[in-house]
């Protein structure tokens, strides 16, 4: 599991040191990749919570570790769109504190929804982050090549939380049940600040 954690991180910052030498292709496409990827690993509320989408699938398991992380991209994919062009939707940074402390607790707590329950939750907190992602569409940036920047990245970071969640899982699940804990704890000073 640690492979592949170390693994994306390392496909992360070779995308990222790539844009000099894509420059060639168009400073508008290779910005926007840019800026898109680097948006949710810059801010702790997006990487805690997209951490904690995986680390919640994988822990729940079973059809879960795709369900939940596909329901989250999809709809997030929607409200970068709606972010984008430049609707507003009021609420923004409390629902993106409020997604961390609910699936903190849903790790801590151990929680395992029907299926689809725990998708749509993940869905709705994707409104908050997605939109939170468009809205600060870069001047000049191409909507298409930002949007699959911050979408590589949140499937990254998803994939962290899965691997977290593999390596738990087994051999320490208290562990996990605390780093929910962590997580939800985290998402309050979030809300508070």
């Amino acid at each position: 599991m640690q492979a592949v954690v170390k693994r994306m991180g390392v496909a992360l910052l070779v995308a990222v040191m790539a844009g000099p030498a894509l420059a060639h292709t168009g400073v508008g496409a290779v910005y926007g990749f840019q800026a898109g990827l680097l948006h949710p690993l810059l801010g702790a509320d997006h990487v805690l919570a997209m951490v904690a989408v995986g680390l919640w699938a994988g822990l729940v398991g079973g059809r879960a570790r795709l369900a939940y992380p596909l329901a989250f991209v999809a709809m997030m994919v929607v409200a970068g769109l709606w972010g984008m062009s430049g609707a507003a939707l009021p609420g923004v940074e409390i629902g993106i504190a409020v997604s961390v402390i609910v699936l903190g607790l849903a790790i801590a707590l151990r929680a395992t929804p029907p299926l689809a329950a725990g998708a749509a939750a993940c869905a709705i907190f994707a409104i908050f982050h997605g939109h939170a992602h468009g809205a600060e569409l870069p001047d000049g940036a191409g909507a298409f090549s930002y949007a699959a920047g911050f979408v590589l990245a949140t499937v990254a970071l998803h994939g962290a939380g899965l691997a977290a969640a593999g390596a738990l899982a087994q051999r320490a699940p208290l562990l996990a049940r605390v780093a929910g804990g962590g997580l939800a704890l985290a998402g309050l000073a979030i809300l508070a600040s």
